[in-house]
């Protein structure tokens, strides 16, 4: 989906200027950490018994005694692979997680996209500094600057600069179509507000122009293209954008933040459209370990070398990351590893993997908190654990009177503005719009917080001594830090 984490890496990015899915959001490279949690020594490999520790701490941090949230975790290194999973006992009818147990993967599905850029190069299909252009038809206009056109590499590399969503869609299960002559419209009016190639900023929207030139050049629609392409040859049978009865009887369902059945990921219709390039994907441990085997040289394919070639083509997120074909390198250098991770409206992964070291490791949860931290605990324990959000709140009853108080538009510096209005008896939020989100409803706690029930977002109203409401902090999807927004004369309806 969006990764919603993804959105969260970008607007994190932002609020400090907002350095960095998040989602993400929906998706996102930084996780915002709190505090470490000791469950593991900093210096010492955990063992199988900490890890499993570990995942009960966190799904009872997230659900308490809710039987239907689980993590499933792989490992794999030059010795083999191990699977190791958490949930609650459950009742004889419903299964355990296992490593063949699928889930929504998110943002991790881009880089699948990316690897098939890669073995197209490796093909000489394409060429990386083909602009994108040339492999749509040409009717479809997209943005330029000062004469400079998006190549594929500015869209694998998130520095095209086109935003990480457009600015108008659907709300979440509005029954209005997005398609993709939608996209392509918001495409032909988008002014770039700097050169390709010059800056890092996540963009949904890229990845879905990447997904379009490669099937059209293949001339294979995406989904078919990444299936004979890529997932066949990793013998990754139980991944793909649409689920197979096979992989429908072994998924695992998701659930909300605060532990509702979650919609699909299409169910926001530009989701829909985004597609596979951007994150709509099932997989398993498995069959993401399979991926992982390969890369790391301990599994052979005839896609190894496209995935090193994934590895080589880097530009500069900020002093501490690079942006690879697909994939986030995190402490450059001769300790470097590769990353990603991401989230939809149920469900949350992530997947690293250390080339020097040759070990590697996948996430999958069917909860939308994030697993980053896990990930990177686990292939690198120096790495402190973040503190997960509780789940469950308990909503009070305010008469809408009440509620009126708190409508009005609300101007975060560096970040945009957040529109809450009053319809009937409940708040709704609207966040700024390139964070890829629809609107929500917000849940009063007490006459002061808020929260947001399909996501990890809430909102602490702050008053002054007149009890007047002059600002709020909105926390984002992932991460402890509000982001403080001052409250507007303007009165939204």
């Amino acid at each position: 989906m969006v990764s919603t984490h993804d959105a969260t890496t970008m607007i994190t990015r932002r609020a400090s200027l907002v350095p960095a899915i998040c989602f993400a959001v929906l998706a996102v490279f930084t996780l915002c950490i709190s505090r470490a949690q000791p469950a593991t020594s900093p210096t010492t490999e955990p063992t199988e018994a900490a890890i499993r520790r570990l995942l009960a701490e966190r799904v009872n941090a997230i659900a308490g005694s809710d039987d239907r949230i689980g993590i499933v975790v792989g490992l794999v290194d030059a010795q083999g692979e191990k699977i190791i999973s958490y949930s609650h006992s459950h009742p004889p009818n419903r299964a355990a997680f296992t490593g063949d147990t699928v889930f929504e993967i998110g943002s991790v599905g881009k880089a699948f996209t990316a690897l098939l850029l890669a073995d197209m190069v490796q093909r000489h299909e394409v060429a990386l500094a083909d602009p994108v252009a040339k492999y749509l038809p040409p009717g479809d206009k997209l943005p330029q600057r000062d004469g400079h056109q998006i190549s594929l590499v500015d869209l694998a590399t998130h520095t095209s600069g086109l935003p990480f969503f457009p600015d108008t869609y659907p709300s979440l299960g509005d029954a209005d179509e997005y398609s993709s002559r939608d996209l392509y419209g918001f495409l032909s009016h988008y002014t770039l507000k700097r050169d390709p190639g010059a800056d890092w900023e996540y963009s949904n929207i890229g990845y879905w122009l990447l997904g379009q030139a490669l099937a059209t050049q293949a001339r294979v629609p995406l989904d078919e293209l990444l299936e004979r392409r890529v997932f066949t040859p990793l013998k990754m049978s139980n991944t793909g954008g649409k689920l197979t009865e096979q992989m429908r009887a072994r998924l695992a369902h998701g659930y909300d933040a605060s532990l509702d059945p979650a919609p699909p990921f299409c169910a926001l219709s530009v989701y829909k459209t985004l597609g596979v390039a951007a994150g709509g994907v099932y997989s398993s441990v498995n069959d993401l370990l399979n991926f992982v085997s390969v890369a790391l040289g301990i599994k052979a394919s005839p896609l190894r070398p496209s995935i090193e070639a994934m590895t080589k083509t880097r530009r500069a997120i900020d002093e501490d990351q690079q942006q690879a074909l697909g994939w986030v390198v995190e402490d450059k250098g001769a300790h470097e590893f590769y990353f990603h991770d991401g989230g939809t409206w149920g469900y949350a992964s992530a997947v690293a993997w250390d080339p020097a070291k040759r070990t590697g490791v996948v996430v999958l949860s069917n909860q939308q908190q994030g697993v980053a931290d896990i990930a990177r605990h686990l292939l690198r324990p120096e790495i402190p654990l973040a503190t997960p959000s509780l789940a469950k709140h308990r909503e009070i009853s305010m008469s809408a009177l009440a509620l009126d108080d708190y409508r009005g538009l609300y101007r975060a510096e560096d970040v945009g503005v957040f529109r809450i209005t009053l319809e009937g008896d409940h708040l709704v939020l609207a966040v700024p719009v390139d964070w890829g989100l629809p609107k929500f409803r917000l849940h009063p706690e007490n006459d002061q917080d808020f929260f947001v029930a399909e996501m990890p977002m809430r909102v602490t109203f702050q008053r002054d001594r007149n009890s007047s409401i002059t600002s709020a902090l909105i926390y984002p999807p992932r991460g402890q830090h509000g982001i403080s927004a001052i409250k507007l004369a303007a009165q939204p309806h």
